[in-house]
């Protein structure tokens, strides 16, 4: 299994998904114009953060694992920019 030490990009790339998915799901106005549409886009951006997960598999320090593992995905976010970016 690949244990090498997670990039600085990857971090970021995580953090940005992450991010995005705050995004949709604090973005109302869109949800009430288009539900599907909403939906959709949250739909695909944890399709995203779960495809980052699998591919990160065996390098993401044990507590980020355990916080995807368990989709509690405001407390990766937290983890990366307080202890892995900062």
């Amino acid at each position: 299994m690949n244990r090498e030490p997670l990039t600085h990009d990857e971090l970021e790339t995580l953090a940005g998904l992450l991010r995005r998915r705050v995004e949709i799901i604090r973005d109302t106005e869109w949800r009430d114009r288009d539900p599907a549409g909403h939906l959709e886009g949250l739909k695909t951006v944890s399709e995203s953060i779960m495809a980052q997960h699998e591919a990160l598999k065996g390098r993401l320090p044990p507590r980020l694992e355990h916080f995807f593992s368990n989709c509690s995905y405001g407390k990766a976010l937290d983890f990366i920019e307080n202890e892995l970016i900062s």
